[in-house]
C-alpha cells in the first residue's frame, strides 16, 4: 500500500515517515506541506492511502477530504481532540492525535490496509436475507454469516462497506450504513454519528464526545449528539 504525508510542520512530516518505516507493506511516495501541492499530485498519481494534517495554511485538511477520490483512504495527523468527530463525517479511517505511537499508527494502517483489499476486488457481494427479531443473514466473502443482534458490539460504515464487530469477528458486506441501519431493531441500536452505529447494551462508558466498548472507542457526530443521550443515557436504557 502506498501513501503520502500532508502537513505543514517539517517535524511532524518526519515523524510519520519513521513510522511508516517500522511499519510492513506500507511506502511512503511524496510528502508536502500543504494540500494544493499534494492536489495537484493526486491528478497525476493513484495514492491508497493519505496522512493528513487539519490544521494547515489556507485550505485545511478536513475541506481537502471531501475532495478526495472515493478509493483514497484518508487518516488524520492532528495535535487537537476537539476535530474528531467532525473526520468522520468525511470517511476518515482514523484520527490520530501527535505525537502518534506506533502501535496506534500501526492499528490505524492495518485498518487501511483491510478497506484498500476490498476497494481492488469484485467479490464482495452485498445481501441481507431471513431477517427475524433476533438476527440476519448477511452475504460476506461468498458466505452467508448468521449474525445474532445480540452479538454486535457496533457497526462501521465507510464509503460503500459496513464492517459488523463480534466479540471474536468481523464480518464485512458491500451495503451503505443507512441500509443496514433501516433494518436493525431500534430499541438498542442507534447512530451515533454518520460512519457508526452501536449496539447500546455493550457500552462500558460515554462522555461527551466518545462511547466506549471494551478497547473500541467511537466518537460522537455532532448531529447526533442529543438524540443519544436523551434517548439511550437519560432514559437509563443502559441499565436495563
Amino acid at each position: 500500500m502506498n501513501c503520502i504525508i500532508v502537513d505543514d510542520e517539517p517535524l511532524a512530516r518526519k515523524a510519520i515517515q519513521k513510522l511508516v518505516s517500522q511499519t510492513e507493506n506500507l511506502e511512503v511516495i511524496a510528502s508536502f506541506n500543504g494540500v494544493e501541492a499534494s492536489r495537484e499530485f493526486l491528478v497525476k498519481n493513484t495514492i491508497d492511502l493519505i496522512f493528513l494534517d487539519i490544521q494547515m495554511p489556507g485550505v485545511n485538511g478536513i475541506e481537502f477530504a471531501r475532495t478526495i477520490s472515493k478509493k483514497t483512504l484518508v487518516v488524520f495527523t492532528t495535535a487537537f481532540h476537539e476535530f474528531a468527530s467532525e473526520s468522520y463525517e468525511v470517511d476518515a479511517i482514523d484520527y490520530l492525535i501527535k505525537p502518534v505511537k506506533l502501535e496506534r499508527f500501526q492499528k490505524a494502517v492495518e485498518k487501511a490496509q483491510t478497506y484498500c483489499k476490498l476497494f481492488h476486488t469484485d467479490t464482495i457481494e452485498s445481501n441481507i436475507e431471513n431477517i427475524t427479531d433476533d438476527y440476519i443473514f448477511v452475504r460476506a466473502d461468498r458466505r452467508m454469516f448468521k449474525v445474532h443482534f445480540s452479538d454486535i458490539l457496533f457497526i462501521e460504515g465507510l464509503k460503500d462497506y459496513v464492517v459488523l464487530y463480534l466479540e471474536n469477528q468481523k464480518v464485512i458486506t458491500l451495503m451503505n450504513i443507512k441500509t443496514i441501519h433501516d433494518l436493525l431493531p431500534k430499541s438498542f441500536f442507534v447512530r451515533v454519528s454518520k460512519s457508526y452505529i452501536i449496539n447500546v447494551k455493550k457500552i462500558d462508558s460515554v462522555d461527551n464526545n466518545t462511547v466506549y466498548i471494551g478497547k473500541n472507542e467511537i466518537p460522537i457526530g455532532n448531529i447526533y449528539r442529543d438524540f443519544f443521550f436523551n434517548e439511550f443515557v437519560t432514559r437509563k436504557i443502559l441499565n436495563k
